[in-house]
């Protein structure tokens, strides 16, 4: 049996703004290098769980626990949180007007592990890295995600997971609004996590295109604010040629 490195236990989760309860009870197990896949409708609640697990100030914790790599990281900042190993990939990357994607970058590692990072070694191992994931190289100067396409946006932040190398990556809707060669590209970009990291992933995801190349563990099925269902990699096929209101409806009458 996999080594448990996340455990949310009865998760709620209230909105800031106006209090608004959006997660009312999630249970979550996820272990060492497994997949998991969290599907469900629009409003479900999905990007909410992937923030709130990073640490974002705009959602409330208002019962239950997040144990991370056996350690209770309940309300803790989201910076604490990148370097205890866990990492978020945002369904709408922002631009970030004065900081290089290198830089960004190089300052991440260096927060993440507490050392000065040689330039050269680094400047290494980038390129290498954007080449896996067929990056123009003069990307990696450019303020970071300012003039990016979507795909390129999406390629960027797959880059920072290949060189942050977390535990624990989230993938939010990673697959968004891409066409088939940005989704092959990102979806290279993660298969390469899995073989060198051996990290776990959780993906946050609407189409199933990015999961085709994908080992899946579990699947969990959210609606309104709960895990309704849960199952392996076959209820990612049911889904996908059925869609999941069977399995909401199913919650609801349970």
């Amino acid at each position: 049996m996999a080594r448990e490195i996340l455990n949310v236990s009865d998760l709620k989760v209230q909105i800031e703004e106006d209090n608004r309860e959006i997660l009312h009870g999630v249970n979550l197990s996820v272990g060492e290098g497994e997949v998991h896949v969290i599907m469900g409708p629009n409003g479900a609640g999905k990007s909410t769980l992937g923030s709130t697990l990073m640490g974002d100030p705009r959602y409330h914790i208002t019962g239950g626990k997040v144990n991370f790599l056996g350690e209770d990281i309940t309300g803790l900042p989201t910076d604490q949180i990148a370097k205890k190993g866990m990492f978020l990939s945002f369904q709408n990357p922002v631009e970030v007007p004065g900081i290089s994607l290198s830089n960004f970058i190089r300052t991440s590692l260096e927060n993440k592990t507490g050392e000065h990072i040689r330039v050269w070694d680094f400047k290494k191992q980038l390129a290498k890295t954007m080449e896996v994931l067929n990056m123009d190289p003069s990307y990696a100067e450019r303020d970071l995600n300012v003039g990016f396409s979507g795909g390129e946006k999406k390629k960027a932040e797959i880059l920072q997971l290949l060189m942050l190398k977390p535990e624990l990556a989230i993938l939010d809707e990673t697959d968004s609004g891409l066409d088939v060669d940005a989704v092959r590209t990102v979806s290279a970009g993660i298969e390469e996590y899995k073989k060198s990291v051996g990290g776990a992933l959780i993906i946050i995801t609407h189409s199933t295109r990015i999961l085709e190349s994908l080992k899946v563990d579990k699947t969990h099925v959210l609606a309104a604010g709960q895990v309704v269902a849960d199952g392996d990699a076959s209820m990612v096929e049911e889904i996908n040629e059925n869609g999941f209101e069977k399995y909401v409806k199913e919650g609801e009458d349970s």
